[in-house]
């Protein structure tokens, strides 16, 4: 028994031991088990580290370059934009400088007076692009001592150019919304046109030696369309059309744009007068020419006349020699030695 016990207790020892033996083995295989996958982990994790550090710093420098560019673009962009701006300036400078004399435009066209100097100005640089100088006169002076802004000098006469226009009731008729009010500002321009038409007629006069008609020059390009277009001019004036009154009154009404086509015109009719003037000095100098071939002719006729004479006396004394050497003949008895030469008389015809 005591044996057995023994022998029991051996071998619980024995195989507390080998428990504990395998407990230690196992632990020790899970320690290096958990070791070895915690250094793959690990490994895996700082592989993943450095690719993602990597990438990183890829994509830093991607967007450090991404970013250079941009600033470049944004300073070219930027240096454009000022471009444009100091352009822009310039530019807003000259419409200043435009809105300026525009300005003074609009302040010249209120005043009656300045518009009717800017008028008459305007006029005179159309004259001096076609005409020369001799060939017209600005503010010419009547008899009576009425005044007209500019005549052509024309081989028909002298042809009076009036520049007055009213602007007034024309400006209140564009910027008038109320149609009642409107209408009578169209009815005061129609009368003021009138007027002008009435006080260009005034020029005509024949028995100062100037042409039968006028021209009424209206410098504005708007109002002439208004007054030939528009409304304006389909108006009556005193049961009559205001274009209709014009030609009645022997006025032509011209703008800058019609006028110089006129001008044209009256221009042709001094070259084709300059060419007539030329055809009548010629017609003069070959008349002239005429009369010195005719007092040639006379003199050569009297020439001839004495010619003839001469060859007449000329054949007489030949008539005469002749004779006298048939006297000789006779009395010395030899052959005759004279052959009288006779010669043709001129012909006068």
């Amino acid at each position: 028994m005591s044996d057995f016990l023994f022998i029991l207790t051996i071998f619980s020892i024995a195989l507390a031991g080998i428990a504990v033996s395998i407990f230690y083995t196992k632990r020790e295989t899970k320690r290096m088990k958990e070791e070895g996958e915690e250094g793959i982990i690990f490994k895996l994790l700082k592989q993943d580290l450095k690719e993602i550090r990597d990438e990183i710093q890829e994509t830093r420098e991607r967007n450090i370059e991404t970013l250079q560019n941009q600033l470049k673009e944004s300073s070219k962009i930027i240096a454009a934009i000022t471009e444009k701006l100091t352009q822009i300036g310039e530019t807003n400078k000259q419409v200043i400088s435009f809105a300026e004399g525009l300005q003074s435009l609009e302040n010249i066209l209120r005043n009656p007076k300045q518009r009717g100097v800017f008028g008459e100005y305007y006029l005179e640089e159309l004259l001096k692009n076609v005409f020369s100088p001799a060939q017209y006169q600005m503010q010419y002076a009547f008899k009576d001592g009425q005044i007209v802004d500019a005549v052509i000098f024309s081989k028909d006469g002298l042809i009076p150019i009036d520049s007055k226009f009213s602007l007034e009731n024309y400006n209140r008729i564009v910027q008038e919304k109320d149609p009642a009010k409107r209408n009578i500002f169209e009815k005061n321009f129609k009368q003021d046109l009138k007027n002008r038409i009435d006080e260009t007629a005034k020029y005509i006069r024949p028995y100062e030696n100037t042409v039968p008609f006028a021209f009424m020059y209206v410098p504005t390009e708007a109002v002439y369309y208004d007054l030939l277009v528009n409304e304006i001019g389909t108006l009556k004036s005193n049961t009559r059309d205001l274009l209709e009154y014009a030609r009645e009154k022997r006025v032509l009404i011209v703008s800058p744009n019609t006028f110089f086509a006129y001008l044209q015109a009256v221009l042709q009719g001094f070259r084709a007068f300059q060419i007539q003037e030329s055809i009548k000095e010629t017609i003069k100098n070959i008349e002239t020419l005429g009369r010195h071939i005719e007092s040639y002719d006379e003199y050569m006729k009297k020439l001839g006349t004495h010619l003839s004479t001469v060859v007449n006396t000329y054949n007489l004394a030949y008539k005469e020699l002749n004779k006298i050497d048939k006297d000789v003949v006779k009395i010395a008895d030899r052959p005759k030695s004279i052959e009288p030469l006779q010669l043709e008389k001129p012909s006068l015809d």
